[in-house]
């Protein structure tokens, strides 16, 4: 009979790392070397108050707040700012949407003082 020779206390490590690793996988990832660029995910623009042009103004103020255009539901605006009487602009849900998205909406107001305002968002 043969008996297989002792090992040395170096080989008995290396051969029981050796074992401890056999069913790891080790994956070494680093800069350079790489044939595909990696493209950054694009960060959505922070959404800000947005200012409606009034037509024939005099004095009133459109604004829609940020947290009113990430709610994006429907909105009865108050126009009043300094003039001495208010209109009011009815945006439904959808027109909210699409204003926060940066397109266009133009809505004419309530009738105050015998006259309306068309109010454009871009």
């Amino acid at each position: 009979m043969k008996t297989e020779p002792l090992l040395d206390r170096r080989e008995f490590t290396l051969a029981a790392m050796l074992a401890m690793l056999s069913g790891v996988t080790i994956t070494i990832s680093g800069c350079g070397g790489s044939n595909s660029p990696t493209t950054p995910t694009p960060t959505p623009a922070p959404v800000t108050d947005k200012t409606g042009a009034i037509s024939a103004n005099h004095g009133h103020s459109a604004v829609i707040t940020a947290a009113q255009l990430t709610a994006g539901g429907a909105l009865m605006l108050n126009i009043q700012g300094t003039s001495s009487h208010n209109h009011v602009v009815e945006l439904s849900a959808t027109e909210i949407v699409t204003i926060r998205d940066g397109r266009q909406v133009a809505k004419e107001s309530s009738t105050a003082g015998g006259h309306t305002h068309t109010v454009t968002f871009n």
